[in-house]
């Protein structure tokens, strides 16, 4: 069984309709990159996966049907989303940020702690008390990113991970992506960059005009 299974899922804003009968699935521990270029649809599906825009179609995390719930229930139920823009709280410290995601441990997989985290990121480790505002744009993405694996998730949506980031912080998101891949997580990873998502892929889907064009 699939951990993330979509099916023909449509999708839009308003009466402009974006994704139209997309399909794919995320197993654990697999790396699936989402390829396409701006405007294609890409961070529409992950926003349309999490119930953050209309949408029509099937969506299931572990066999259960979650395209009926609320963006709240599906983080729940184990589904961690980074969107492109970060979105970290500026006024609160790296630890409060950290803190605002925290949730119970899953039995299935080990829990995210503090320690682990900065084990992933070490950037961060130095800068426990540093608030969000005072980041580069690449610290506040390992934020970001360790934020939701605070919420100890089953599969992570990644928009656009590598983007604006320096060469050398591109490295260590791919080295950070293939740890969480070896922990077990699944990985649905929206990005342009083609050397980065190579590093990272187990499997690809192409979107072109809101439609999966190639696997």
């Amino acid at each position: 069984m699939a951990l993330l299974e979509v099916r023909d899922l449509q999708a839009g804003y308003g009466r402009a309709r974006i994704l139209f009968d997309v399909s794919l699935e995320l197993a654990a521990g697999e790396v699936v990159v989402l390829a396409g270029r701006n405007g294609a649809g890409k961070s529409t599906t992950l926003k349309a996966i999490m119930g953050l825009v209309e949408r029509r179609g099937s969506v299931r995390c572990n066999g259960k049907r979650i395209d009926g719930l609320e963006p709240f229930e599906i983080a729940r139920l184990g589904v961690g989303y980074v969107p492109e823009d970060r979105r970290v709280f500026t006024e609160l410290t790296v630890a409060e940020n950290l803190e605002v995601g925290r949730r119970a441990r899953r039995p299935q997989l080990p829990a995210w702690d503090e320690a682990r985290l900065f084990a992933l990121f070490p950037n961060l480790a130095g800068m426990k008390e540093r608030r969000g505002s005072e980041m580069s744009g690449g610290e506040q993405k390992m934020l970001a990113i360790a934020r939701t694996l605070m919420g100890n998730p089953l599969a992570i949506l990644l928009d656009e991970p590598s983007e604006g980031l320096a060469p050398i912080v591109v490295r260590q998101m791919a080295q950070a992506i293939a740890q969480l891949k070896r922990a077990g997580l699944g990985v649905l990873v929206c990005e342009q960059n083609a050397r980065f998502a190579e590093r990272l892929v187990d499997r690809s889907y192409r979107i072109e005009k809101g439609r999966i064009t190639a696997s």
